[in-house]
């Protein structure tokens, strides 16, 4: 756990690894390279367990008390990159993080967001599957959500930040900016266009 910039809000960030034995740590690393490869090699739809515990050279049985089982395992490969955006939008530069004007701070939250769906939208999606509203009590969206109440409430005095966080926050969902992006067709600057309008608009 720790303290947003503001000092207002607990977020509750990813924790960082523990202490592994040499020969789990180099399992991991295995497993995790394996699958970042043929994730990106073949698409995350036709990666399975069996594929990824044969690529890293451990058994199957391993993968599963690992990650427990597929969908850990993608939040694990997510995991690796969202430890390095929570660094950003925490401590690192402006305007994504401390130093910025807080509604600049908002839309370069949200255009770091479109970017890592960009690249990264089909694992997110499938990591995100399971019981419905199970992605929205991980530490991944609280850590979110409770970084964008609290600018919210710097911006908006008085404003209900845990309603409008969510509110905003709906629009950066992976299968939400996919569907715009594929279905639709629209491009990924029209997505952050409006996304600046959109806090624009409630800043005024």
């Amino acid at each position: 756990m720790g303290f947003t910039q503001h000092g207002l809000a607990l977020l509750p960030l990813l924790e960082p690894a523990r202490p592994e034995r040499a020969d789990a740590a180099r399992n991991r690393n295995a497993i995790m390279c394996a699958a970042a490869r043929l994730v990106a090699e073949r698409g995350v739809d036709c990666v399975t367990m069996d594929e990824v515990a044969g690529a890293a050279g451990v058994g199957k049985g391993t993968l599963f008390r690992r990650f427990g089982d597929r969908i850990g395992l993608l939040r694990a490969l997510l995991d690796e990159r969202e430890k390095d955006f929570q660094e950003e939008f925490i401590r690192g530069e402006p305007p994504l993080g401390p130093g910025a004007p807080v509604c600049e701070r908002l839309i370069a939250f949200g255009e770091r967001a479109l970017d890592e769906i960009e690249l990264q939208g089909d694992l997110m999606v499938e990591a995100e599957a399971g019981a419905p509203g199970e992605r929205l009590l991980h530490n991944v969206y609280g850590a979110h959500r409770a970084h964008v109440a609290a600018l919210v409430r710097e911006l908006l005095p008085g404003a209900d930040s845990d309603y409008i966080a969510d509110a905003l926050l709906g629009t950066l969902a992976a299968e939400v900016v996919i569907y715009q992006r594929r279905a639709l067709g629209m491009p990924l600057q029209r997505l952050k266009d409006g996304w600046r309008a959109l806090l624009d608009g409630l800043s005024r």
